[in-house]
């Protein structure tokens, strides 16, 4: 199987991540990946992506660079989301929670109450 039809997802996945200058080359039995993302959240929500294929670390060279550092992200909340699994997520912490709420008190008045379609600052770790 070609490399680039294994990882076929995994690109899929940078572009829904808003991946820019996405460049995916085959060479000397590597699939070479590079872009750039906006915040880290995405460049970890990508490594993330590429960890869940067995055999990565011998098949993928990955160079993902980072615009904006001033905060982790914006996360667009989704049906089932809290801010308890977002913490999760960017924290490895759910207890962290408060966190992104008091970085959202413009938009979000209680810690239980947040809406699909919400875009949530997240700050950094």
């Amino acid at each position: 199987m070609a490399l680039a039809t294994k990882y076929a997802a995994l690109v899929a996945r940078a572009q829904s991540l808003g991946m820019q200058d996405l460049k995916v080359n085959e060479v000397a039995g590597k699939l070479q990946i590079t872009g750039t993302v906006e915040y880290q959240m995405q460049k970890d929500l990508f490594w993330d992506a590429i960890k869940q294929t067995a055999g990565w670390e011998q098949d993928l060279q990955v160079d993902i660079r980072t615009e904006k550092s001033d905060i982790w992200g914006i996360w667009e909340v989704k049906p089932g989301d809290t801010l308890s699994k977002i913490a999760k997520s960017a924290y490895d912490n759910a207890g962290a929670y408060m966190q992104i709420f008091n970085a959202n008190t413009s938009i979000l008045k209680d810690p239980d109450k947040i809406q699909v379609g919400q875009k949530l600052v997240v700050p950094n770790k």
